[in-house]
C-alpha cells in the first residue's frame, strides 16, 4: 500500500504505481503532466526547490475521506540519480498507524 511517484528534473511526472493512481484524483492521467499544475502554493515553490536544490523532504499528513474516516500518511520526497546526475523526484506516500511506535536503537 505505498504510493510512488517519479517525477522529472523538470517536475513532468514519469510514472506511477497503480496504488499512486488511486489515490491521486486523476489517476495515470496525470503521466506526462507537470507536478507544478498538479499543486497549489506554497507546494509549488517547494516541489521547485526540492528538485532545484536536490533536498528530500520528509512529513506526515492526515486526511478525512469521502466516508468520514481519517488516515495518517508519511509523504517521503528524494531525489534520484542517474549516473551521478539528478533525473528527478520520487515521492513515496504510505498509511502509518495513528499511534506508531518509536525505538531508539544504538
Amino acid at each position: 500500500n505505498i504510493a510512488i511517484t517519479i517525477c522529472d528534473p523538470e517536475g513532468n511526472v514519469l510514472d506511477m504505481n497503480q496504488h499512486s493512481a488511486d489515490v491521486n484524483s486523476h489517476g495515470h492521467k496525470i503521466i506526462g503532466n507537470n507536478l507544478m499544475d498538479c499543486h497549489p502554493e506554497p507546494a509549488k515553490t517547494k516541489l521547485k526547490g526540492l528538485l532545484e536544490h536536490q533536498q528530500l523532504n520528509a512529513y506526515t499528513i492526515e486526511k478525512t475521506l469521502a466516508d468520514g474516516s481519517k488516515v495518517k500518511k508519511l509523504i517521503y520526497q528524494t531525489p534520484w540519480y542517474e549516473s551521478g546526475e539528478i533525473s528527478g523526484l520520487v515521492e513515496f506516500s504510505l498509511e502509518i498507524p495513528e499511534d506508531m511506535p518509536h525505538y531508539v536503537r544504538g
